[in-house]
Protein backbone atom coordinates (compact mmCIF):
# COMPACT_ATOMS: atom_id res chain seq x y z
CA UNK A 1 0.00 0.00 0.00
CA UNK A 2 1.09 3.60 -0.39
CA UNK A 3 2.26 5.86 2.36
CA UNK A 4 -0.62 8.31 2.08
CA UNK A 5 -2.61 9.17 5.17
CA UNK A 6 -5.53 6.77 5.51
CA UNK A 7 -9.06 7.86 4.97
CA UNK A 8 -11.12 7.64 8.18
CA UNK A 9 -12.58 4.19 8.58
CA UNK A 10 -10.06 2.61 6.23
CA UNK A 11 -7.55 1.34 8.78
CA UNK A 12 -6.19 -2.09 7.97
CA UNK A 13 -8.35 -2.45 4.85
CA UNK A 14 -6.72 -5.60 3.46
CA UNK A 15 -7.09 -7.46 6.73
CA UNK A 16 -10.71 -6.35 7.02
CA UNK A 17 -11.34 -7.38 3.44
CA UNK A 18 -9.77 -10.77 4.10
CA UNK A 19 -11.85 -11.33 7.22
CA UNK A 20 -14.96 -10.10 5.41
CA UNK A 21 -14.34 -12.48 2.52
CA UNK A 22 -13.92 -15.35 4.98
CA UNK A 23 -17.17 -14.37 6.72
CA UNK A 24 -19.02 -14.16 3.41
CA UNK A 25 -17.48 -17.38 2.14
CA UNK A 26 -18.29 -19.22 5.37
CA UNK A 27 -21.90 -18.05 5.30
CA UNK A 28 -22.29 -19.00 1.64
CA UNK A 29 -20.59 -22.36 2.23
CA UNK A 30 -22.94 -23.30 5.07
CA UNK A 31 -25.93 -22.22 3.03
CA UNK A 32 -24.68 -24.11 -0.03
CA UNK A 33 -24.14 -27.28 2.01
CA UNK A 34 -27.82 -27.26 2.88
CA UNK A 35 -28.54 -26.31 -0.72
CA UNK A 36 -26.83 -29.46 -1.92
CA UNK A 37 -28.74 -31.51 0.64
CA UNK A 38 -31.89 -29.95 -0.80
CA UNK A 39 -30.78 -30.82 -4.34
CA UNK A 40 -29.97 -34.39 -3.35
CA UNK A 41 -33.40 -34.81 -1.79
CA UNK A 42 -34.98 -33.22 -4.87
CA UNK A 43 -33.00 -35.49 -7.22
CA UNK A 44 -34.08 -38.52 -5.20
CA UNK A 45 -37.77 -37.71 -5.57
CA UNK A 46 -37.88 -36.14 -9.04
CA UNK A 47 -34.68 -37.01 -10.98
CA UNK A 48 -34.91 -35.50 -14.47
CA UNK A 49 -38.66 -36.07 -14.84
CA UNK A 50 -41.28 -33.67 -16.14
CA UNK A 51 -41.95 -32.60 -12.54
CA UNK A 52 -38.28 -31.60 -12.26
CA UNK A 53 -38.50 -29.62 -15.51
CA UNK A 54 -41.60 -27.83 -14.22
CA UNK A 55 -39.86 -26.95 -10.95
CA UNK A 56 -36.71 -25.56 -12.57
CA UNK A 57 -38.75 -23.54 -15.06
CA UNK A 58 -41.02 -22.18 -12.33
CA UNK A 59 -38.04 -21.27 -10.16
CA UNK A 60 -36.31 -19.39 -12.96
CA UNK A 61 -39.23 -17.29 -14.16
CA UNK A 62 -39.89 -15.43 -10.89
CA UNK A 63 -36.13 -15.08 -10.44
CA UNK A 64 -36.30 -12.25 -12.96
CA UNK A 65 -37.47 -10.05 -10.08
CA UNK A 66 -34.77 -11.36 -7.76
CA UNK A 67 -32.06 -10.87 -10.38
CA UNK A 68 -33.24 -7.39 -11.30
CA UNK A 69 -33.57 -6.18 -7.71
CA UNK A 70 -31.36 -8.66 -5.87
CA UNK A 71 -28.17 -8.39 -3.87
CA UNK A 72 -25.86 -7.65 -6.80
CA UNK A 73 -27.96 -4.76 -8.06
CA UNK A 74 -28.72 -3.26 -4.66
CA UNK A 75 -25.16 -3.63 -3.41
CA UNK A 76 -23.87 -1.76 -6.47
CA UNK A 77 -26.35 1.09 -6.10
CA UNK A 78 -26.84 1.37 -2.31
CA UNK A 79 -23.54 0.50 -0.64
CA UNK A 80 -21.37 3.30 -2.13
CA UNK A 81 -23.95 5.96 -1.19
CA UNK A 82 -24.86 4.55 2.22
CA UNK A 83 -21.19 3.97 3.12
CA UNK A 84 -20.29 7.56 2.23
CA UNK A 85 -22.93 8.81 4.70
CA UNK A 86 -21.49 6.58 7.41
CA UNK A 87 -17.91 7.69 6.74
CA UNK A 88 -18.94 11.35 6.86
CA UNK A 89 -20.78 10.87 10.17
CA UNK A 90 -24.17 11.67 8.61
CA UNK A 91 -26.09 9.01 10.52
CA UNK A 92 -29.46 10.72 10.12
CA UNK A 93 -29.05 10.93 6.33
CA UNK A 94 -27.97 7.28 6.31
CA UNK A 95 -31.12 6.22 8.20
CA UNK A 96 -33.36 8.30 5.92
CA UNK A 97 -31.64 6.85 2.85
CA UNK A 98 -32.11 3.30 4.14
CA UNK A 99 -35.81 3.89 4.84
CA UNK A 100 -36.48 5.50 1.48
CA UNK A 101 -34.72 2.76 -0.45
CA UNK A 102 -36.68 0.14 1.50
CA UNK A 103 -40.00 1.82 0.72
CA UNK A 104 -39.28 2.17 -2.99
CA UNK A 105 -38.08 -1.41 -3.31
CA UNK A 106 -41.06 -2.82 -1.43
CA UNK A 107 -43.51 -1.09 -3.75
CA UNK A 108 -41.53 -2.08 -6.85
CA UNK A 109 -41.09 -5.73 -5.82
CA UNK A 110 -44.76 -6.05 -4.84
CA UNK A 111 -45.91 -4.66 -8.16
CA UNK A 112 -43.65 -6.95 -10.18
CA UNK A 113 -44.72 -9.99 -8.13
CA UNK A 114 -48.41 -9.28 -8.71
CA UNK A 115 -47.78 -8.76 -12.42
CA UNK A 116 -45.89 -12.05 -12.60
CA UNK A 117 -48.75 -13.91 -10.96
CA UNK A 118 -51.17 -12.43 -13.49
CA UNK A 119 -49.14 -13.21 -16.63
CA UNK A 120 -47.84 -16.64 -15.52
CA UNK A 121 -50.04 -18.58 -18.02
CA UNK A 122 -48.84 -16.42 -20.90
CA UNK A 123 -45.18 -16.87 -19.93
CA UNK A 124 -45.42 -20.64 -19.64
CA UNK A 125 -47.30 -21.13 -22.91
CA UNK A 126 -44.86 -18.82 -24.74
CA UNK A 127 -41.70 -20.38 -23.34
CA UNK A 128 -42.68 -24.05 -23.39
CA UNK A 129 -45.16 -24.61 -26.23
CA UNK A 130 -44.00 -28.21 -26.71
CA UNK A 131 -44.80 -29.28 -23.16
CA UNK A 132 -48.02 -31.15 -22.55
CA UNK A 133 -50.95 -29.35 -20.94
CA UNK A 134 -50.49 -31.03 -17.55
CA UNK A 135 -46.87 -29.92 -17.25
CA UNK A 136 -47.76 -26.40 -18.37
CA UNK A 137 -50.60 -26.19 -15.85
CA UNK A 138 -48.32 -27.38 -13.04
CA UNK A 139 -45.65 -24.86 -14.01
CA UNK A 140 -48.18 -22.01 -13.91
CA UNK A 141 -49.25 -23.01 -10.41
CA UNK A 142 -45.65 -23.19 -9.20
CA UNK A 143 -44.81 -19.81 -10.74
CA UNK A 144 -47.73 -18.17 -8.94
CA UNK A 145 -46.60 -19.59 -5.59
CA UNK A 146 -42.97 -18.59 -6.10
CA UNK A 147 -43.42 -15.00 -7.32
CA UNK A 148 -44.20 -13.64 -3.81
CA UNK A 149 -41.11 -15.47 -2.56
CA UNK A 150 -38.91 -13.41 -4.85
CA UNK A 151 -40.42 -10.23 -3.43
CA UNK A 152 -39.27 -11.34 0.02
CA UNK A 153 -35.81 -11.99 -1.35
CA UNK A 154 -35.63 -8.45 -2.73
CA UNK A 155 -36.18 -7.04 0.77
CA UNK A 156 -33.58 -9.54 2.04
CA UNK A 157 -31.15 -8.16 -0.54
CA UNK A 158 -31.76 -4.65 0.80
CA UNK A 159 -31.00 -5.93 4.31
CA UNK A 160 -27.81 -7.54 3.01
CA UNK A 161 -26.63 -4.26 1.46
CA UNK A 162 -27.22 -2.34 4.70
CA UNK A 163 -25.58 -4.97 6.89
CA UNK A 164 -22.57 -5.30 4.58
CA UNK A 165 -22.08 -1.54 4.73
CA UNK A 166 -21.67 -1.98 8.49
CA UNK A 167 -19.19 -4.84 7.87
CA UNK A 168 -21.70 -7.45 9.03
CA UNK A 169 -21.41 -10.20 6.43
CA UNK A 170 -22.00 -13.64 7.90
CA UNK A 171 -25.67 -13.48 8.87
CA UNK A 172 -26.90 -12.22 5.48
CA UNK A 173 -25.10 -14.91 3.54
CA UNK A 174 -25.94 -17.77 5.89
CA UNK A 175 -29.63 -16.79 6.11
CA UNK A 176 -30.60 -18.68 2.89
CA UNK A 177 -29.79 -21.83 4.84
CA UNK A 178 -33.27 -21.52 6.32
CA UNK A 179 -34.75 -21.34 2.82
CA UNK A 180 -33.06 -24.62 1.99
CA UNK A 181 -34.14 -26.17 5.28
CA UNK A 182 -37.76 -25.22 4.65
CA UNK A 183 -37.71 -26.90 1.24
CA UNK A 184 -35.96 -30.01 2.56
CA UNK A 185 -38.56 -30.24 5.32
CA UNK A 186 -41.45 -29.82 2.90
CA UNK A 187 -40.24 -32.65 0.65
CA UNK A 188 -39.34 -35.08 3.41
CA UNK A 189 -42.44 -34.39 5.49
CA UNK A 190 -44.67 -34.40 2.43
CA UNK A 191 -43.38 -37.80 1.35
CA UNK A 192 -43.05 -39.57 4.72
CA UNK A 193 -45.96 -38.13 6.70
CA UNK A 194 -48.52 -37.18 4.07
CA UNK A 195 -47.56 -39.75 1.39
CA UNK A 196 -47.32 -37.07 -1.28
CA UNK A 197 -45.61 -37.77 -4.59
CA UNK A 198 -45.26 -36.32 -8.06
CA UNK A 199 -47.41 -33.24 -8.60
CA UNK A 200 -48.58 -32.94 -4.99
CA UNK A 201 -45.04 -33.17 -3.65
CA UNK A 202 -43.58 -30.52 -5.97
CA UNK A 203 -46.45 -28.16 -5.04
CA UNK A 204 -45.62 -28.74 -1.36
CA UNK A 205 -42.01 -27.90 -2.21
CA UNK A 206 -43.11 -24.56 -3.68
CA UNK A 207 -45.04 -23.64 -0.54
CA UNK A 208 -42.00 -24.62 1.53
CA UNK A 209 -39.87 -22.28 -0.60
CA UNK A 210 -42.27 -19.40 0.06
CA UNK A 211 -42.17 -20.00 3.82
CA UNK A 212 -38.39 -20.31 3.67
CA UNK A 213 -38.12 -16.92 1.95
CA UNK A 214 -40.01 -15.31 4.82
CA UNK A 215 -37.73 -16.99 7.38
CA UNK A 216 -34.63 -15.86 5.46
CA UNK A 217 -35.72 -12.24 5.85
CA UNK A 218 -36.84 -12.64 9.45
CA UNK A 219 -33.50 -13.95 10.77
CA UNK A 220 -31.73 -10.80 9.53
CA UNK A 221 -34.09 -8.33 11.18
CA UNK A 222 -32.63 -8.39 14.74
CA UNK A 223 -29.15 -7.60 13.38
CA UNK A 224 -30.53 -4.95 11.05
CA UNK A 225 -32.49 -3.09 13.73
CA UNK A 226 -29.29 -2.42 15.67
CA UNK A 227 -27.96 -0.25 12.86
CA UNK A 228 -30.98 1.52 11.39
CA UNK A 229 -32.33 3.20 14.50
CA UNK A 230 -34.58 6.08 13.56
CA UNK A 231 -35.26 4.68 10.09
CA UNK A 232 -38.70 5.26 8.61
CA UNK A 233 -39.84 3.73 5.34
CA UNK A 234 -40.77 6.30 2.70
CA UNK A 235 -40.88 6.73 -1.05
CA UNK A 236 -37.74 8.81 -1.15
CA UNK A 237 -39.00 12.27 -2.01
CA UNK A 238 -36.24 14.73 -1.23
CA UNK A 239 -34.12 12.19 0.67
CA UNK A 240 -30.37 12.82 0.11
CA UNK A 241 -28.64 10.09 -1.84
CA UNK A 242 -31.73 8.59 -3.46
CA UNK A 243 -31.14 10.41 -6.74
CA UNK A 244 -27.58 9.10 -7.00
CA UNK A 245 -28.68 5.60 -6.01
CA UNK A 246 -31.32 5.61 -8.74
CA UNK A 247 -28.75 6.83 -11.28
CA UNK A 248 -26.46 3.97 -10.23
CA UNK A 249 -29.39 1.58 -10.17
CA UNK A 250 -30.71 2.10 -13.71
CA UNK A 251 -27.62 0.87 -15.65
CA UNK A 252 -27.23 -2.15 -13.38
CA UNK A 253 -30.91 -3.06 -13.69
CA UNK A 254 -30.76 -2.72 -17.46
CA UNK A 255 -27.75 -5.05 -17.50
CA UNK A 256 -29.55 -7.49 -15.21
CA UNK A 257 -32.52 -7.27 -17.53
CA UNK A 258 -30.53 -8.39 -20.54
CA UNK A 259 -28.97 -11.16 -18.45
CA UNK A 260 -32.48 -12.32 -17.59
CA UNK A 261 -33.35 -12.29 -21.27
CA UNK A 262 -30.32 -14.51 -21.89
CA UNK A 263 -31.40 -16.86 -19.10
CA UNK A 264 -34.89 -17.06 -20.52
CA UNK A 265 -33.51 -17.77 -24.01
CA UNK A 266 -31.47 -20.64 -22.54
CA UNK A 267 -34.61 -21.88 -20.82
CA UNK A 268 -36.66 -21.72 -24.03
CA UNK A 269 -33.99 -23.56 -26.01
CA UNK A 270 -33.54 -26.21 -23.31
CA UNK A 271 -37.30 -26.68 -23.29
CA UNK A 272 -37.07 -27.77 -26.93
CA UNK A 273 -34.60 -30.54 -26.12
CA UNK A 274 -35.43 -33.96 -24.74
CA UNK A 275 -37.44 -34.07 -21.49
CA UNK A 276 -35.18 -33.53 -18.51
CA UNK A 277 -32.73 -31.18 -20.27
CA UNK A 278 -33.86 -28.19 -18.23
CA UNK A 279 -33.48 -30.16 -15.01
CA UNK A 280 -29.96 -31.30 -15.96
CA UNK A 281 -28.95 -27.70 -16.64
CA UNK A 282 -30.33 -26.75 -13.23
CA UNK A 283 -28.27 -29.41 -11.47
CA UNK A 284 -25.10 -28.40 -13.35
CA UNK A 285 -25.64 -24.70 -12.67
CA UNK A 286 -26.06 -25.37 -8.96
CA UNK A 287 -22.64 -27.02 -8.86
CA UNK A 288 -21.05 -24.46 -11.17
CA UNK A 289 -22.32 -21.57 -9.09
CA UNK A 290 -20.79 -22.94 -5.88
CA UNK A 291 -17.17 -21.76 -6.39
CA UNK A 292 -18.40 -18.55 -8.03
CA UNK A 293 -20.53 -17.81 -4.96
CA UNK A 294 -17.85 -18.79 -2.45
CA UNK A 295 -14.80 -17.19 -4.02
CA UNK A 296 -16.22 -14.64 -6.47
CA UNK A 297 -19.33 -13.29 -4.78
CA UNK A 298 -17.71 -13.79 -1.37
CA UNK A 299 -14.65 -11.70 -2.15
CA UNK A 300 -16.61 -9.12 -4.18
CA UNK A 301 -19.22 -8.63 -1.45
CA UNK A 302 -16.57 -8.13 1.21
CA UNK A 303 -14.50 -5.80 -0.95
CA UNK A 304 -17.23 -3.44 -2.18
CA UNK A 305 -17.66 -1.55 1.14
CA UNK A 306 -13.87 -1.31 1.57
CA UNK A 307 -13.26 -0.24 -2.02
CA UNK A 308 -15.99 2.37 -1.62
CA UNK A 309 -14.15 3.74 1.42
CA UNK A 310 -10.87 3.73 -0.51
CA UNK A 311 -12.07 5.60 -3.57
CA UNK A 312 -10.69 8.90 -2.27
CA UNK A 313 -7.18 7.47 -2.06
CA UNK A 314 -4.77 7.29 -5.00
CA UNK A 315 -5.58 4.81 -7.73
CA UNK A 316 -2.40 2.79 -7.08
CA UNK A 317 -3.77 1.66 -3.72
CA UNK A 318 -7.05 0.69 -5.36
CA UNK A 319 -5.21 -1.30 -8.04
CA UNK A 320 -3.25 -3.17 -5.37
CA UNK A 321 -6.45 -3.98 -3.53
CA UNK A 322 -8.11 -5.33 -6.69
CA UNK A 323 -5.04 -7.46 -7.42
CA UNK A 324 -5.11 -8.94 -3.92
CA UNK A 325 -8.79 -9.76 -4.32
CA UNK A 326 -8.28 -11.46 -7.70
CA UNK A 327 -5.41 -13.50 -6.26
CA UNK A 328 -7.55 -14.59 -3.34
CA UNK A 329 -10.31 -15.74 -5.69
CA UNK A 330 -8.18 -17.46 -8.34
CA UNK A 331 -6.34 -19.55 -5.75
CA UNK A 332 -9.59 -21.44 -5.23
CA UNK A 333 -11.33 -20.99 -8.59
CA UNK A 334 -8.66 -22.57 -10.77
CA UNK A 335 -8.62 -25.91 -8.88
CA UNK A 336 -12.42 -25.82 -8.74
CA UNK A 337 -12.64 -25.56 -12.52
CA UNK A 338 -10.02 -28.25 -13.14
CA UNK A 339 -11.60 -30.49 -10.52
CA UNK A 340 -14.98 -30.26 -12.25
CA UNK A 341 -13.40 -31.07 -15.61
CA UNK A 342 -11.40 -34.06 -14.36
CA UNK A 343 -13.68 -35.49 -11.67
CA UNK A 344 -17.06 -33.94 -12.34
CA UNK A 345 -18.71 -37.33 -12.73
CA UNK A 346 -17.58 -38.27 -9.24
CA UNK A 347 -18.81 -35.00 -7.76
CA UNK A 348 -22.18 -35.14 -9.52
CA UNK A 349 -22.66 -38.78 -8.57
CA UNK A 350 -21.77 -38.16 -4.94
CA UNK A 351 -24.28 -35.32 -4.64
CA UNK A 352 -27.18 -36.42 -6.82
CA UNK A 353 -27.01 -40.11 -7.76
CA UNK A 354 -29.86 -41.60 -5.78
CA UNK A 355 -33.43 -42.71 -6.40
CA UNK A 356 -34.67 -41.34 -9.73
CA UNK A 357 -31.24 -39.81 -10.53
CA UNK A 358 -29.15 -42.61 -12.08
CA UNK A 359 -25.78 -43.07 -13.80
CA UNK A 360 -27.05 -41.75 -17.13
CA UNK A 361 -28.18 -38.49 -15.52
CA UNK A 362 -24.80 -38.26 -13.78
CA UNK A 363 -22.85 -38.46 -17.04
CA UNK A 364 -25.07 -35.96 -18.87
CA UNK A 365 -24.88 -33.52 -15.96
CA UNK A 366 -21.08 -33.87 -15.87
CA UNK A 367 -20.93 -32.97 -19.56
CA UNK A 368 -22.91 -29.78 -18.99
CA UNK A 369 -20.96 -28.97 -15.82
CA UNK A 370 -17.66 -29.29 -17.71
CA UNK A 371 -18.73 -26.58 -20.12
CA UNK A 372 -19.70 -24.30 -17.25
CA UNK A 373 -16.37 -25.06 -15.54
CA UNK A 374 -14.43 -23.54 -18.44
CA UNK A 375 -15.77 -20.12 -17.52
CA UNK A 376 -15.62 -20.27 -13.71
CA UNK A 377 -12.43 -18.20 -13.23
CA UNK A 378 -13.71 -15.50 -15.57
CA UNK A 379 -17.22 -15.39 -14.10
CA UNK A 380 -16.03 -14.98 -10.53
CA UNK A 381 -13.20 -12.56 -11.36
CA UNK A 382 -15.63 -10.36 -13.28
CA UNK A 383 -17.68 -9.90 -10.11
CA UNK A 384 -14.63 -8.54 -8.32
CA UNK A 385 -13.79 -6.21 -11.20
CA UNK A 386 -17.38 -4.98 -11.29
CA UNK A 387 -17.16 -4.15 -7.58
CA UNK A 388 -14.18 -1.92 -8.34
CA UNK A 389 -16.24 -0.02 -10.92
CA UNK A 390 -19.14 0.30 -8.47
CA UNK A 391 -16.79 1.69 -5.83
CA UNK A 392 -15.71 4.30 -8.40
CA UNK A 393 -19.41 5.16 -8.85
CA UNK A 394 -19.26 3.78 -12.40
CA UNK A 395 -22.14 1.38 -12.99
CA UNK A 396 -22.41 1.95 -16.72
CA UNK A 397 -19.22 0.19 -17.80
CA UNK A 398 -20.09 -3.19 -16.23
CA UNK A 399 -23.65 -2.78 -17.52
CA UNK A 400 -22.55 -2.15 -21.10
CA UNK A 401 -20.18 -5.10 -21.03
CA UNK A 402 -22.96 -7.31 -19.69
CA UNK A 403 -24.81 -6.70 -22.97
CA UNK A 404 -21.76 -7.87 -24.88
CA UNK A 405 -21.44 -10.96 -22.67
CA UNK A 406 -25.07 -11.92 -23.27
CA UNK A 407 -24.74 -11.44 -27.04
CA UNK A 408 -21.68 -13.72 -27.12
CA UNK A 409 -23.25 -16.28 -24.78
CA UNK A 410 -26.45 -16.63 -26.79
CA UNK A 411 -24.68 -16.65 -30.16
CA UNK A 412 -22.09 -19.26 -29.22
CA UNK A 413 -24.69 -21.27 -27.32
CA UNK A 414 -27.02 -21.55 -30.30
CA UNK A 415 -24.17 -22.44 -32.68
CA UNK A 416 -22.85 -25.08 -30.27
CA UNK A 417 -26.32 -26.42 -29.57
CA UNK A 418 -27.27 -26.89 -33.22
CA UNK A 419 -25.11 -27.79 -36.26
CA UNK A 420 -23.96 -24.63 -38.03
CA UNK A 421 -25.12 -25.90 -41.42
CA UNK A 422 -28.54 -27.01 -40.24
CA UNK A 423 -29.90 -24.83 -37.46
CA UNK A 424 -33.08 -26.78 -36.90
CA UNK A 425 -34.53 -28.16 -33.70
CA UNK A 426 -34.50 -31.73 -35.00
CA UNK A 427 -30.71 -32.19 -35.30
CA UNK A 428 -28.73 -31.38 -32.17
CA UNK A 429 -25.01 -31.16 -31.57
CA UNK A 430 -24.08 -30.45 -27.94
CA UNK A 431 -27.56 -29.81 -26.64
CA UNK A 432 -27.63 -28.33 -23.16
CA UNK A 433 -23.83 -28.51 -22.99
CA UNK A 434 -23.72 -26.10 -25.93
CA UNK A 435 -25.67 -23.53 -23.96
CA UNK A 436 -23.22 -23.94 -21.08
CA UNK A 437 -20.28 -23.47 -23.48
CA UNK A 438 -21.87 -20.25 -24.71
CA UNK A 439 -22.15 -19.01 -21.13
CA UNK A 440 -18.45 -19.66 -20.51
CA UNK A 441 -17.45 -17.95 -23.76
CA UNK A 442 -19.39 -14.84 -22.84
CA UNK A 443 -17.85 -14.82 -19.36
CA UNK A 444 -14.31 -14.71 -20.76
CA UNK A 445 -15.13 -11.90 -23.18
CA UNK A 446 -16.66 -9.89 -20.34
CA UNK A 447 -13.62 -10.50 -18.11
CA UNK A 448 -11.13 -9.36 -20.74
CA UNK A 449 -13.08 -6.19 -21.50
CA UNK A 450 -13.55 -5.37 -17.80
CA UNK A 451 -9.81 -5.70 -17.22
CA UNK A 452 -9.04 -3.38 -20.11
CA UNK A 453 -11.57 -0.78 -19.00
CA UNK A 454 -10.43 -0.88 -15.38
CA UNK A 455 -6.79 -0.50 -16.43
CA UNK A 456 -7.71 2.82 -18.04
CA UNK A 457 -9.29 3.93 -14.76
CA UNK A 458 -6.85 2.75 -12.07
CA UNK A 459 -3.76 1.56 -13.94
CA UNK A 460 -2.19 -1.87 -14.14
CA UNK A 461 -3.69 -4.53 -11.91
CA UNK A 462 -4.33 -8.25 -11.88
CA UNK A 463 -2.57 -11.46 -10.96
CA UNK A 464 0.80 -12.05 -12.64
CA UNK A 465 0.79 -14.56 -15.48
CA UNK A 466 3.49 -16.66 -13.85
CA UNK A 467 1.42 -17.02 -10.70
CA UNK A 468 -1.61 -18.12 -12.71
CA UNK A 469 0.47 -20.74 -14.53
CA UNK A 470 1.72 -22.11 -11.19
CA UNK A 471 -1.85 -22.35 -9.95
CA UNK A 472 -2.89 -24.22 -13.10
CA UNK A 473 0.10 -26.58 -12.82
CA UNK A 474 -0.60 -27.36 -9.17
CA UNK A 475 -4.30 -27.95 -9.86
CA UNK A 476 -3.65 -30.14 -12.93
CA UNK A 477 -1.16 -32.36 -11.10
CA UNK A 478 -3.49 -32.63 -8.13
CA UNK A 479 -6.35 -33.63 -10.44
CA UNK A 480 -4.16 -36.40 -11.88
CA UNK A 481 -3.64 -37.71 -8.36
CA UNK A 482 -7.37 -37.56 -7.64
CA UNK A 483 -8.28 -39.37 -10.87
CA UNK A 484 -5.63 -42.04 -10.21
CA UNK A 485 -7.10 -42.68 -6.76
CA UNK A 486 -10.61 -42.76 -8.24
CA UNK A 487 -9.63 -45.35 -10.86
CA UNK A 488 -7.88 -47.54 -8.29
CA UNK A 489 -10.92 -47.81 -6.05
CA UNK A 490 -13.56 -50.55 -6.39
CA UNK A 491 -17.12 -49.79 -7.53
CA UNK A 492 -18.29 -48.22 -4.29
CA UNK A 493 -21.14 -45.84 -3.67
CA UNK A 494 -20.27 -42.55 -5.46
CA UNK A 495 -20.35 -40.58 -2.21
CA UNK A 496 -17.84 -42.95 -0.58
CA UNK A 497 -15.58 -42.88 -3.63
CA UNK A 498 -15.66 -39.08 -3.59
CA UNK A 499 -14.46 -39.00 0.01
CA UNK A 500 -11.38 -41.07 -0.85
CA UNK A 501 -10.56 -39.34 -4.16
CA UNK A 502 -11.33 -35.67 -3.52
CA UNK A 503 -9.35 -35.46 -0.28
CA UNK A 504 -6.03 -36.41 -1.97
CA UNK A 505 -6.86 -33.94 -4.74
CA UNK A 506 -7.29 -31.08 -2.27
CA UNK A 507 -4.29 -31.97 -0.12
CA UNK A 508 -2.05 -32.43 -3.15
CA UNK A 509 -3.08 -29.05 -4.55
CA UNK A 510 -2.32 -27.24 -1.29
CA UNK A 511 1.00 -29.05 -0.95
CA UNK A 512 2.07 -28.34 -4.54
CA UNK A 513 0.96 -24.72 -4.26
CA UNK A 514 3.13 -24.25 -1.19
CA UNK A 515 6.09 -25.96 -2.86
CA UNK A 516 5.69 -23.59 -5.82
CA UNK A 517 5.84 -20.58 -3.49
CA UNK A 518 2.10 -19.93 -3.34
CA UNK A 519 0.44 -19.18 -0.02
CA UNK A 520 -3.21 -19.74 0.80
CA UNK A 521 -4.58 -16.16 0.61
CA UNK A 522 -7.31 -16.50 3.21
CA UNK A 523 -6.15 -13.42 5.07
CA UNK A 524 -3.97 -10.81 3.44
CA UNK A 525 -2.54 -8.24 5.80
CA UNK A 526 -0.61 -5.08 5.11
CA UNK A 527 3.16 -5.63 4.88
Amino acid sequence: MTGNAPVPGCTDEPARGGRGAVAVGTGIFISKIFGFVRERVFAHYFGSSGFADAWWAALRMPNVVRNLLGEGTLSASLIPVYTSFLEEGRDRDAANFAGASLGILTVLASGLSLAGIAVAPLLVSAFFPLWNSETQELTVLLVRILFPMTGLFVVSAWALAILNSHRIFFISFVAPMFWNLAMIGSMVAGSLYWNLEGRSLVVALAWGALVGGAITLAVQLPFLLRHVTGMRASLGRGVPGIGEAVRNFIPVVSARGIVNVSSWIDMILAGRLLPGALAVMGYAQTLGNLPVSLFGTGVAAAELPELSRMRLQDRTALAERVTESLHRALFFLIPSAIGYLAMGDLIVGALYQTGAFGEAQTLVTWCVLSMYALGLPASASSRILSSAFYALRDTRTPANLAYLRVFISVGVGVLAMFPADQLGFSTLRLGAAGLALGSSSGAWVEYVMLRRSLTRSIGRHGVARGLVLRLVLAAALAAMVGVAVQLSLPAWNPALTACFALLPFGLTYVGLARSLGLKIPIRISRQ
